[in-house]
């Protein structure tokens, strides 16, 4: 009786739906830390998707470093108000955040993110959450017009503790698939390129 009692608890957890509360707090990192990335590009112009991969990294609370290592070489840095992009053969360009705002509000959501900081996260995005806790997403709306005129919403996908994936949802033009640590490495194991492949390794499908 004891036995049956404990397996339904189990079952009940599970099927829960995670507030978006307890999601962002699963997924907080401390510093320093990376993170694998993969993302497939499909456009008009390319004749088959591009694969991108690489490295995010977090060396300080305030820096975000997105660092891609195939096929081309390129380190975009987010510091102190300002992006760095260097690029091999190219000269370094550096920008300020200001013009380009939309970038500013999803760099602070996902240092937001890493971080565990929910009251910036509900500053910035109106939080829902979806599916049970072995299999969840969530999902952020931007409340800001100006991003909103951009970014339909961001959707994080996961694994009980895991964040598998991020789609973000343009309001105009294809979703674009950015999968993420154990995922990523998945993808490049398996040489993902497929779009429908993508996606059901970001969504967790048959998992």
């Amino acid at each position: 009786m004891l036995l049956a009692a404990s397996l339904l608890l189990a079952e009940t957890a599970s099927a829960a739906v995670p507030s978006p509360a307890a999601l962002v707090a699963r997924l907080a990192q401390p510093v320093p830390s990376q993170t694998p990335f993969v993302e497939v590009r499909h456009s008009p112009m390319l004749k088959q998707p591009l694969r991108v991969s690489g490295q995010y990294r977090r060396p300080d609370a305030a820096t975000l470093v997105r660092q891609v290592q195939h096929p081309y070489s390129e380190t975009s840095t987010i510091a102190d108000g300002k992006v760095r992009v260097q690029r091999e053969g190219r000269a370094d360009r550096v920008f300020a955040l200001g013009r380009a705002p939309e970038l500013a509000s999803l760099q602070n959501s996902f240092a937001a993110l890493l971080g565990g900081d929910l009251t910036t996260l509900q500053r910035d995005f109106q939080l829902r959450s979806s599916g049970t806790g072995t299999q969840w997403q969530l999902h952020l709306q931007p409340r800001a017009p100006e991003l909103a005129a951009r970014l339909q919403q961001l959707v994080l996908h996961g694994s009980g503790d895991e964040l598998r994936c991020i789609e973000t949802r343009p309001v105009r033009g294809q979703v674009q698939r950015t999968l993420v640590g154990g995922t990523a490495q998945a993808a490049l194991a398996e040489a993902v390129e497929d779009g429908q492949a993508l996606q059901a390794l970001c969504q967790g499908a048959g998992s």
